[in-house]
């Protein structure tokens, strides 16, 4: 066991604001070395995600207590048996949905989820059913096969992307989940043709990085949201115009593709009746489990219109990671543009109001270097 610090979130659905009720503690933690398959990863950078407020907030039921966070890149430090020694002193990405490249889920090219990983992740552990946290003799669950918000991980293997040093730390978690869905939902599913135009309904952190991916792919993005005061952020990372739904609903404006990002009924309601016909409505939102939205089945079959559903954009993080960081590398995925503040560990439940608020597109907790750990 040694000793590493982390954000543990101690219960779900908490009175707001947290920053009065405290539902997620910094605390002392004990962790395992790595086992068969693992890697011990020094934590450089973590990102703020709505798919860490939804466990803060009771919308996603997690085993308790977890250790959150699951958008981060760090350094491997030392590797278990039956893993790539080669990795150590590399920077990588963690993604938070593990492949383990045999289930028939896996043979999709990203369509589905791996099921081994789907069921890890709902269990709190890594992907071999074990549990590295602790604290004194109490397991502490894993998030998403992650647990970035903390000085030091262990993962599963196959629970990172290794990039090249020139990508910072900051950049890097980021390509992990908020690049992942949001541009996946655009190359991967929504599939526009070159130089079609792609509507993005829903301008928050996902919602931007779809924005940022359909630009560099040379697409005329059009931004939708109910909150105005978004459009001068969409603007100035490339959108050519900015409406609310309601806007566009009353000006006729379709689209052959929609990506809708918001995660709430209304959005996905608002994003369908944005398609054209013949046209794609992509939704990588999550939504409150109980949450249903009202659709004309008959606009289906007469319009001939599809409706896609995209996990994590749909994504092999194996693939896509290294195209969005060679788009970064080249001037032409401004991700920059999705951090809006960086804080310290200690403030993550002030940070967990302020995305609550819609404030903030990406918030990111930076780690300063230590000692490697002794394992």
């Amino acid at each position: 066991m040694t000793n590493i610090r982390g954000a543990v979130l101690t219960s779900s659905g908490s009175p707001r604001p947290w920053a009065a009720s405290r539902p997620i503690e910094i605390r002392d933690l004990e962790l395992q070395a790595p086992g068969p398959g693992e890697l011990l990863v020094r934590i450089e950078a973590a990102s703020i995600c709505h798919s860490d407020l939804s466990v803060v907030d009771g919308n996603r039921p997690r085993p308790l207590p977890m250790l959150l966070g699951h958008e981060a890149a760090g350094r491997v430090e030392a590797v278990g048996s039956a893993a790539d020694d080669g990795l150590v002193g590399r920077r990588v990405v963690m993604t938070f949905l593990p492949r383990c490249g045999a289930c028939q889920a896996c043979k999709t090219d990203g369509l589905l989820p791996c099921e081994p990983g789907t069921l890890a992740n709902s269990a709190g552990t890594l992907m071999n059913g074990d549990v590295r946290l602790f604290h004194g003799s109490a397991p502490v669950n894993h998030h998403l096969g992650v647990s970035g918000f903390a000085t030091h991980a262990v993962v599963d293997a196959r629970s990172v992307v290794a990039v090249d040093d020139d990508v910072p730390a900051d950049i890097a978690a980021l390509l992990g989940c908020a690049v992942l869905t949001g541009g996946g939902a655009v190359v991967n599913a929504g599939k526009p043709a070159a130089g079609e135009t792609v509507a993005v309904v829903g301008l928050g952190g996902v919602g931007m990085a779809a924005l940022l991916v359909a630009v560099a792919e040379g697409h005329p993005v059009v931004g939708i949201d109910a909150n105005a005061g978004k459009f001068p952020g969409a603007t100035a990372a490339g959108a050519v115009e900015c409406l609310t739904p309601q806007e566009a609903l009353e000006r006729g404006i379709r689209f052959l593709v929609v990506i809708e990002c918001a995660g709430h009924p209304r959005a996905f309601e608002s994003a369908y009746e944005l398609t054209a016909p013949g046209g794609r409505t992509v939704t990588v939102g999550l939504p409150a489990p109980d949450a249903r939205s009202e659709i004309s089945p008959l606009t289906l079959t007469a319009e001939a219109r599809t409706v896609i559903g995209s996990y994590l954009g749909s994504a092999v993080p194996s693939r896509d990671i290294p195209r969005y960081a060679q788009l970064w590398r080249e001037g032409k995925l401004g991700l920059e543009a999705l951090i809006s503040a960086t804080i310290e560990l200690d403030d993550i439940n002030e940070a967990m109001d302020a995305l609550a608020d819609g404030e903030a597109l990406r918030q990111i907790i930076r780690f300063p270097a230590a000692d490697p750990l002794s394992v």
